[in-house]
């Protein structure tokens, strides 16, 4: 009989962090293909991309509490190519080393090369499906062992990287923001692919067999996790940011959206997307029931 393991709220940061630093560098090279003049921009998302990620593997390694007592276990991760751990760290350490190359480049006002900053997405790409796969092998939880689950870490993990680089830009180079309309754009659909993608997978999970699924569902839409669901993720997280931007981008006038007042409105949308992305996995991982595993006697 085996044991799953049950992670808390410093792994949820972890899967939030790793997911916005993926996410962020995504952004740098999504900016840098659509809007080339927003060197500033592009410098925030390549800045945020590894300090993040790092913040979050230190939270990963003080949980760890095993691996810190025998550091030689970090190490062994390296061994089995067939674990999901494996490929995680693969692409952690990959990514990190590729980001702060970038980082260092661009704040050195040195020529950052095409390939790294591809390489770099094509990176944090994978970090951000792997958050979702890490929890997908855990068969006996059927909110996680769900194919949608890494689908929406990786739209949640790119909305949230786009959403903490307009959050600074706002604030540090204001006449940019106002100029990435593309950048805003695609960052606006987002929270509306993760609206159904979220449906469909509570839907496949209560559909499942087992009564877990059901109770899964159940704690975050009517139990203990339903207020923190509905009003921080769905509506904080989600509603609210697609209701803003939606009369900013296109309905309001172009001298008010480019003015003060609303940066400010579309400061508190990419907030409440920041919350909602730490919600999301805070929830995912509390909300999941385990199978119940019967063992025989004899």
């Amino acid at each position: 009989m085996t044991f799953e393991p049950i992670w808390n709220s410093i792994i949820a940061w972890y899967l939030f962090l790793a997911g916005l630093g993926g996410g962020a560098y995504v952004s740098a090279a999504f900016l840098r293909w659509r809007h080339p003049e927003a060197v500033n921009m592009i410098r925030i998302g390549r800045v945020i991309a590894p300090v993040v990620v790092i913040i979050g593997l230190c939270l990963l390694m003080f949980d760890a509490t095993a691996g810190l007592h025998n550091p030689l276990r970090f190490a062994l991760l390296l061994t089995n190519f067939g674990s999901v751990m494996t490929w995680g760290v693969v692409f952690l350490g990959v990514f990190v080393v590729l980001s702060l190359i970038g980082a260092g480049l661009d704040l050195a006002k040195r020529n950052v090369p095409l390939w790294l900053d591809v390489a770099g997405a094509v990176f944090g790409v994978c970090v951000a499906v792997y958050t979702g796969c890490l929890l997908g092998v855990c068969k006996t939880f059927p909110l996680w062992n769900n194919a949608l689950l890494p689908i929406l870490f990786l739209v949640s993990a790119m909305s949230t990287g786009m959403a903490a680089v307009l959050c600074v830009a706002i604030f540090r180079h204001p006449e940019e923001f106002n100029r990435v309309g593309v950048f805003k754009k695609f960052h606006f659909c987002l929270p509306i692919i993760e609206l159904v993608l979220v449906a469909s997978l509570l839907f496949v999970t209560a559909s499942n067999a087992s009564p877990a699924g059901w109770e899964s569902v159940m704690n975050l839409v009517g139990g203990d996790c339903a207020l923190a669901f509905w009003f921080l993720f769905v509506l904080v997280g989600l509603v609210l940011p697609t209701a803003l931007e939606t009369w900013l981008l296109f309905f309001s006038p172009k001298e008010f959206e480019e003015s003060r007042k609303a940066h400010w409105i579309s400061f508190a949308s990419d907030a409440g997307v920041l919350i909602g992305g730490f919600v999301l996995r805070l929830l995912v991982l509390i909300a999941a029931m385990p199978l119940t595993m019967v063992v025989p006697w004899y």
